[in-house]
């Protein structure tokens, strides 16, 4: 847009300078035309005059004034400081020059411009600047002088010169227009800044409500009883709006549909796995029963970790501020009962979370490290946007290969790699779902010792 717009300015300015340009010499070609003809009437009125009355009326006009011209008879031709030329001066020159040989035909004619400072006008070439004020101010009707000076000289009879000086009636026709001028300059500037000013008001105005549209997405994430959408503004923006909130309270009915699923399915399972144990119980032959109550119990287990899932998946509490330092410092000194051995370092502060879910989450972590190593190790920091929770053991790690795949539900690696027996696989899905659900994320490396690092990120 500001490309577009620069590039808008510049070719107006480029043709508004170029339509000056062609108005300043249609001006100065119709001034010189209207000027040739008062010449050419002047030198035909001083040559009719005798030569002995010639200074007198010379005098008379300088005393009179107001003709714009300035016009004296000299014994020579007087030479002309030399200035530089221009389309507007060859312009001025060629017309005059044309109709003086048009009114008076073909004679020797001389013309040329000079400044005011340089301008010499007598046979004893006294510059203009010295003569009495009401001669040079008066005939040329210009104070002060400052605009080039037309000078026109051509033989008479009698080795006499007349000479004729003379300016445009508008000052600035023969200077050449400036690209940047000043005025011009400082229009274009605040031309651009105002169209580029309201562009950007306008912008924002319309972008504003897809702002709103992704900050509802971002928080839609992290709590799905966050509020709809105000269904406002532009027929378009009024739609999509309306599209995002049905699609917000489908998400919100299959989530809940999916948690009395779940729950219907295992309180239904409950009571015949109950009645399948009392009769795998009286069963005489001792090999069938345990192979009965082996399989009952991978049932109950496979039951349990459905229902573990589907609460640790319920986020529905509200959000309050957390001391993370406090958090796993409790959830530390509760592991080291069962002889987990926590090292603690580091501060992470207050965040902003659901308490409950998130000590699930970190518990879960933690409860993984103890079981699997002789020793964790747990790092806190806190930087300028998230702060970063860093669990470390010494245990025999997961391969590169499966550190994403034991995120999935009711993914468990070998048993070989634990020195305990029992668990779901669900601890690792549930709390990254509960890390994604506050905006972060948890992610797996090899640590220092060998073993397992999880990282947990949480914004701030």
């Amino acid at each position: 847009m500001l490309l577009g717009v620069l590039g808008a300015q510049v070719t107006s300015y480029g043709l508004w300078s170029w339509q000056q340009d062609r108005q300043r010499l249609a001006q100065l070609d119709s001034l010189s035309r209207n000027l040739a003809d008062s010449l050419a009437a002047t030198v035909r009125y001083f040559r009719s005059l005798p030569y002995e009355y010639r200074h007198i009326v010379l005098d008379q006009l300088r005393d009179m004034g107001g003709t714009r011209f300035f016009v004296s008879v000299n014994d020579h031709r007087i030479a002309l400081e030399r200035t530089d030329g221009g389309r507007a001066r060859e312009l001025v020159a060629g017309n005059l020059r044309e109709g003086l040989e048009r009114e008076l035909g073909r004679q020797e004619l001389y013309i040329g411009f000079s400044r005011p400072e340089d301008l010499r006008v007598f046979n004893n070439e006294v510059p203009l600047t010295e003569l009495p004020a009401h001669w040079a101010h008066r005939s040329l009707a210009m104070a002060p002088l400052s605009t080039p000076i037309l000078v026109v000289q051509m033989p008479l009879e009698g080795n006499s010169w007349l000479y004729v000086a003379t300016t445009l009636p508008m000052a600035g026709l023969l200077d050449e227009p400036a690209w940047l001028s000043g005025d011009r300059l400082f229009v274009s500037l605040a031309v651009l800044v105002t169209v580029i000013g309201l562009s950007l008001l306008g912008i924002r105005w319309l972008t504003r409500p897809l702002s709103v549209m992704a900050r509802a997405a971002r928080r839609l994430g992290d709590d799905l009883e966050s509020p709809p959408l105000a269904e406002r503004g532009p027929r378009e923006l009024r739609d999509t709006a309306a599209a995002f909130n049905r699609m917000s309270e489908r998400i919100r009915q299959q989530v809940d549909e999916r948690e009395r699923l779940f729950s219907a399915i295992s309180h239904d399972l409950k009571t015949p796995i109950t009645r399948l144990r009392l009769r795998a119980e009286m069963l005489d032959d001792s090999r069938q029963r345990e192979a009965f109550v082996r399989t009952l119990d991978e049932m109950d287990q496979l039951v349990k970790g459905a229902l573990a899932s589907v609460k640790g998946l319920d986020l529905h509490e509200q959000a309050e501020p957390l001391d993370l330092d406090a958090l796993i410092a409790t959830l530390a000194e509760e592991l080291a009962l069962f002889g987990g051995a926590i090292d603690v370092r580091g501060r992470a502060g207050v965040v902003e979370a659901k308490p409950l879910a998130l000590k699930r989450c970190l518990g879960n972590l933690l409860e993984n490290a103890v079981f699997y190593a002789q020793r964790v190790d747990v790092s806190l920091s806190r930087g300028a946007d998230a702060i970063a929770i860093t669990i470390c053991d010494d245990g025999p790690g997961i391969p590169v290969a499966q550190r994403e795949r034991v995120f999935e539900p009711f993914v468990r690696l070998e048993p070989s790699r634990s020195r305990h027996t029992g668990g779901s696989g669900l601890g690792l899905a549930i709390a990254r779902h509960i890390a994604r659900a506050h905006g972060g994320d948890i992610g797996l490396d090899q640590a220092a010792a060998g073993g397992l690092m999880v990282v947990v990120r949480l914004p701030c």
